[in-house]
């Protein structure tokens, strides 16, 4: 099996696991974490550029499991981390992953945002090093071992 056709069949594993989730995952360090994770993978690559921005914002208004917080509230959320991440990439990530980390004293809640970032960074057929790596970084940042993830 491709490399490919093994992420996109993981990554939809992954949805189906946060699917199952879905009532768990209603706090809002959850929330915070998750968007926080969504603008680190938007913004891997040190920039943001107008279609990807809409692009992520997108996903993130039509997830399922995001569908427990209202959209407004999370376009405000993401929008303002990545902000910070456009500012200054390397003093704005070091925000975002301490707010990434605040979700780690719930291992499921935690797992959950690395999944998010997996999902939301695979979702445009490219899940690319630069992804990868901000995400392995926020397993680091949750105490999650990064290869539970294939990472």
């Amino acid at each position: 099996m491709a490399l490919w056709d093994r992420f996109k069949e993981s990554a939809a594993t992954m949805q189906t696991q946060l699917m199952a989730k879905k009532n768990d995952l209603k706090s809002g360090s959850f929330r915070d974490a998750s968007m926080a994770m969504c603008a680190l993978v938007a913004a891997a690559d040190g920039s943001v550029d107008p279609a990807e921005r809409q692009r992520v914002a997108s996903l993130i208004a039509t997830n399922e499991v995001l569908r427990n917080f209202p959209a407004e509230d999370l376009q405000r959320r993401f929008d303002d981390y990545l902000n910070k991440l456009t500012a200054d990439f390397a003093f704005g990530k070091v925000g975002v992953l301490q707010e990434v980390g605040k979700a780690r004293k719930k291992p499921v809640e935690a797992r959950a945002v690395i999944q998010i970032g997996i999902v939301i960074g695979g979702a445009d057929g490219d899940f690319d090093k630069t992804e990868q790596a901000v995400v392995r970084e926020a397993c680091f940042a949750l105490d999650l071992p990064p290869h539970e993830f294939d990472l």
